[in-house]
């Protein structure tokens, strides 16, 4: 049997899909390299402070998480074109290299520069991890049956933001923070020489030229967005002259790129992408939903450290039952999905029940359960794994097989934009809350009646107390009428945003509706391919 498996309708209702061992294979290791990507965003974190204290420059710290971020995002359309263009094998390889190649050099750095600089090479490599890991699974699986395959690969992220600060700690404690790194080569080496031996697909020439001018243009953009969502309200004023510089450089090289595409004869993103109602309505709600997610996967931990005082590890494994509602539920979907063919139900369900979970967790204070607020997590990982592994499925059900590639990593660059606007702005609204709860509650108690109160805040004052220097271990050793204070600072800082942040669910829901109904196909990318080919001799 073929790489690809076979995949023949069998009834308007049914597909006949045999994988065979090779495909097991290959499929394993789309699972584990996807897992690497998606580890490396969440698993630096616990070790960063550990890292700069190593190299030195804390004043670059942020650029550990932001180089990572910034390649994978300017990455992403380049690997979706190539791949389309010259074969997805090949540039898989490549990104495998360099994501390997990124990891190693990182864990031999010396300096914050070079660290920094590998950490981009990594990002560089883990871009293409996850767009060509999306991609080939449109190869090889039928449309129909996919979902269900799609399913624990889309589960990856949900679990990397669970496991990633839970190894990252463990590593740097018990070993070092450079295995933090090194611990990708292994399942990295592996996979590469798994796909080289057992990956058959096609090979392509290509003659014409690849559109610089376009990739640039979105690239310039996209940089654009995440430098204003990374340094805006720290390294300068929502309403300064730097965050004005960046919207316009935004704005400019955006505008322009309608222009550029429409005369390129490879655009790199197709302008027909924006018309196709599919690809717009998935893209919005990938948008939403994952600026949601993350936005409120980015200051949980923060809140369960300070509300209930548990360690950063413990913090992590809190979130395990979202893990869990996810993966469940897209696996249900999926073989739903598979099973009937109907697919228009999920979205609007599951992004109703993400946004009745946020109006939940908006309710909770600090004498709310554990048990409780785990129930909360475990329905928003259900609402959201009920449709997320849906969306890439369907744009690429909803386009030529020629460009499954270029709208994969289109759809993808978006979403992670949206990530990016909605980690952001949800940090610069906590922060600001934060810190006028801190004020306020820290003035009232300089100028209470009580004197024992205002002996134990000037006891913690000359200890190092400040709004700017909490920590969840001097949170912990504050005399009650001051750590009690604090934790309500926290909650009434960070519970009302959930209940803000569920319009966004709720708009995606409705956005979902939208969706045209096209029968998912039964056959494989590779045999539409010869299809399409056949059908252009």
């Amino acid at each position: 049997m073929s790489t690809h498996a076979t995949a023949a309708s069998t009834s308007t209702d049914e597909v006949a899909f045999h994988p065979d061992r090779r495909f097991w294979l290959i499929y394993s290791f789309l699972i584990i390299v996807m897992f690497l990507s998606a580890l490396d965003q969440t698993i630096v974190g616990t070790a960063m402070p550990t890292i700069v204290g190593d190299l030195g420059g804390v004043e670059h710290m942020s650029w550990i998480v932001t180089a990572y971020t910034l390649a994978i995002t300017v990455s992403m359309p380049l690997y979706g074109k190539l791949g389309d263009l010259m074969g997805r094998k090949r540039t898989f390889l490549v990104a495998i290299a360099l994501f390997l190649a990124g990891s190693a050099l990182s864990g031999f750095a010396d300096s914050m520069g070079t660290f920094i600089a590998f950490r981009f090479l990594q990002g560089l490599g883990g871009g293409g991890l996850m767009i060509s890991s999306q991609a080939i699974t449109a190869d090889l699986l039928p449309a129909r049956v996919r979902s269900l395959y799609m399913a624990p690969m889309g589960a990856m992220f949900g679990i990397a933001s669970v496991l990633g600060p839970l190894v990252g700690g463990w590593l740097t404690d018990s070993v070092s923070w450079h295995w933090v790194f090194w611990i990708n080569l292994p399942l990295g080496i592996a996979a590469w020489i798994a796909i080289a031996v057992a990956m058959k697909l096609p090979v392509h020439t290509f003659h014409g030229r690849v559109d610089w001018a376009g990739l640039t243009l979105l690239d310039v953009g996209a940089v654009a967005i995440v430098l204003l969502a990374t340094w805006g309200g720290h390294q300068f004023d929502w309403l300064s002259w730097q965050s004005a510089a960046l919207v316009l450089v935004l704005l400019v090289s955006w505008g322009l790129l309608p222009r550029v595409e429409s005369r390129a004869s490879e655009p790199i993103i197709p302008l027909t992408l924006f018309t196709n109602r599919t690809f717009v309505v998935t893209t919005l709600m990938g948008m939403l939903a994952m600026g949601a997610l993350f936005g409120v996967m980015g200051y949980l931990p923060t809140y369960l450290q300070m509300a209930y005082g548990v360690s950063a590890t413990t913090s992590g494994l809190m979130l395990i039952p979202m893990t869990v509602g996810m993966l469940v539920a897209s696996t249900l979907s999926g073989a739903l999905v598979s099973r009937t063919g109907h697919y228009r139900a999920y979205p609007p369900v599951g992004a109703l029940i993400a946004a009745g979970a946020l109006v939940l967790m908006s309710t909770m204070d600090a004498q709310s359960s554990v048990f409780l607020l785990s129930g909360y997590t475990f329905v928003l990982g259900a609402g959201i794994g009920l449709f997320f592994q849906l969306l890439v499925l369907l744009v690429q059900n909803a386009v030529p097989q020629r460009i499954v590639g270029t709208a994969t990593s289109s759809n993808n660059f978006f979403r992670e934009i949206g990530v990016t606007l909605g980690a952001a702005l949800i940090g610069a609204v906590f922060t600001s809350r934060l810190t006028d709860q801190l004020v306020t509650f820290l003035g009232s108690a300089a100028s209470s009646t009580d004197e024992a109160t205002r002996a134990a805040l000037q006891a913690a004052q000359a200890s190092g107390l400040s709004p700017a220097s909490l920590t969840p271990h001097m949170v912990l050793g504050l005399p009650d009428v001051l750590r009690s204070g604090i934790i309500d600072s926290y909650v009434n800082a960070l519970t009302p945003i959930f209940l803000w942040l569920s319009p966004l669910l709720v708009v995606a829901a409705l956005i979902s509706l939208a969706l045209p109904k096209i029968e998912l196909g039964t056959k494989s990318g590779l045999e539409q391919a010869e299809e399409e080919l056949a059908a252009q001799a």
